[in-house]
């Protein structure tokens, strides 16, 4: 009896074993790196690399170890890094046409399922890319609407700020709901007041969303959907907070259509897009439609509203912690503008050195420090590696602003890098903030354009100090974008 226990135990024992070794040799062979593939650290059976970390510092760290193009492997799911300035120029505009396209992440298939503006691809992407542009360039350069807009949202800022009374505040809030009310105002010609409770519930969650999918956690789920789907984790909040703000924006566009006058000039993008529809009824393939209005406001309203608030966070940040480049700032501010009137796109051309703390506050804010992800549309050599069809790529855009071989003094806020000689602005290739090629953001007008008359603006009414016996610090916190940690800051009127 004993004997026979034994026998069936080692009979299970060894099947267990001969199941292991089964299932590892077919992860082996499975995920078996193709010939000349780029290199990475060493996965793990099944699990890959996913103990490795998913931050940029992790990132320029593996590509001092192997490279400007190296992988990992998450799961199943293999993925090519690429750092530094030349080479993701390379991969973004040299061979941008092998790098158009979006992979299908679990995550966000989850939300968009393919459509909107910044996950769908083909020719419906081609097709809401370039009216969407469209939209911006008519309200923006055409009909100075935009301008108009930034302004009048300016007015209601300053005054939210002088409610202050110079007492340590966090500016957070107020700029957060400026830059929504400004994408808002375009969307669906409607701003929100800063004391509206509904309205800073909907940008809280769109900045938590915005933070929890770069983290450890939602990246992980996209290596083990099937496994995490059914776990609560940040995969869920991401899910549940994007569906809320697609069923607000929802109610605007149900709001818009009860009172669309076709006849009449559009008021704003979703009364753009409804004689878009109707337009293109027949080509269906081009995805305009109700449903797909709904993700194309997502992305416009989300991406419009957190990466703006947080450059702008940034620039103040920056202005407490360098009061003589503020005091320059201010009086390049008073010799071109002066007092009586407000800022324009106009004056930008004579402010070289308001336009080059901008683009500095930027660069060392390094909003976006790991872009969205691509997927390549055919075999393609890059960096002398194999990429067959299929394979995705992350580019690294903090590698690029902060690349040792282009900026003179890569980790110190230097408004130099943007002046020649004589002081005037020169631009520099190296700056990629808003990343390059045809998926480069489509908001870069818009962004530029808010950034330079919000930040004049507050510059012309206001010095920002920070609150007594407080020394500025410079930590952030870090998800899918990069934010200053909160701050108070004190303002006093010019």
């Amino acid at each position: 009896m004993i004997l026979h226990t034994l026998l069936e135990w080692l009979d299970i024992k060894g099947f267990l074993l001969f199941l292991f070794l089964f299932l590892l040799l077919a992860d082996i062979l499975k995920n078996k790196n193709p010939p000349n593939f780029p290199p990475g650290p060493w996965p793990l059976p099944f699990l890959g690399n996913v103990f490795t970390g998913v931050d940029y510092m992790t990132m320029d760290k593996l590509a001092e170890e192997y490279g400007t193009v190296f992988s990992l492997r998450r799961g199943s799911e293999k993925t090519v890094f690429v750092s530094g300035y030349k080479m993701v120029k390379e991969a973004l505009v040299n061979q941008g046409e092998s790098f158009t396209d979006r992979p299908v992440t679990p995550l966000f298939h989850e939300i968009f399922k393919g459509r909107g503006l910044s996950l769908s691809n083909g020719y419906m992407w081609r097709k809401q890319q370039q009216f969407a542009l469209a939209f911006l360039k008519n309200f923006g350069e055409g009909r100075k609407t935009l301008e108009l807009h930034i302004l009048k949202e300016c007015d209601f800022l300053c005054e939210a700020i002088r409610e202050e009374q110079g007492g340590a505040f966090d500016p957070h809030v107020k700029i957060n709901n400026a830059v929504a009310n400004i994408i808002g105002s375009l969307v669906f010609s409607h701003r929100f007041e800063y004391g509206d409770v509904n309205f800073q519930k909907l940008l809280r969650m769109s900045a938590e969303s915005v933070y929890l999918t770069g983290s450890y956690g939602a990246q992980l789920y996209d290596a083990f959907p099937w496994l995490l789907k059914f776990f609560p984790g940040p995969h869920q909040t991401v899910i549940s907070n994007y569906n809320k703000l697609a069923d607000f924006l929802r109610h605007k566009i149900v709001e818009h259509r009860e009172d669309w006058d076709p006849q009449s000039d559009p008021r704003d993008y979703i009364d753009s897009y409804f004689l878009e529809i109707e337009k293109r009824k027949n080509d269906t393939e081009a995805g305009f439609s109700v449903e797909n209005l709904a993700f194309c406001t997502v992305d416009l309203f989300e991406g419009g509203t957190e990466t703006t608030t947080n450059t702008m966070r940034w620039a103040l940040l920056f202005m407490m912690k360098y009061p003589d480049v503020q005091e320059e700032v201010q009086a390049e501010i008073d010799r071109v503008i002066g007092q009586s009137r407000q800022p324009t796109m106009a004056d930008r051309a004579n402010m070289p050195y308001t336009d080059a703390v901008l683009h500095e506050t930027q660069r060392m804010g390094n909003i976006v420090p790991l872009n969205m992800s691509r997927i390549s549309s055919k075999d393609t050599i890059l960096g002398g590696y194999f990429l067959p069809k299929g394979t995705v790529i992350v580019t690294n855009l903090s590698s690029v602003l902060r690349d040792k071989n282009e900026w003179e003094t890569p980790e110190t806020f230097n408004p130099g890098h943007f002046l020649d000689s004589e002081g005037q602005f020169r631009r520099r290739e190296a700056f990629l903030p808003f990343s390059a090629g045809r998926r480069a953001c489509l908001g870069e007008y818009l962004a530029r354009t808010e950034l330079f008359l919000i930040f004049t603006y507050l510059l012309q009414k206001f010095t920002f100090s920070p609150p007594p016996g407080v020394e500025p610090s410079l930590e952030s916190q870090l998800g899918f974008t990069q934010s200053p940690k909160p701050f108070k800051m004190c303002v006093s009127i010019r």
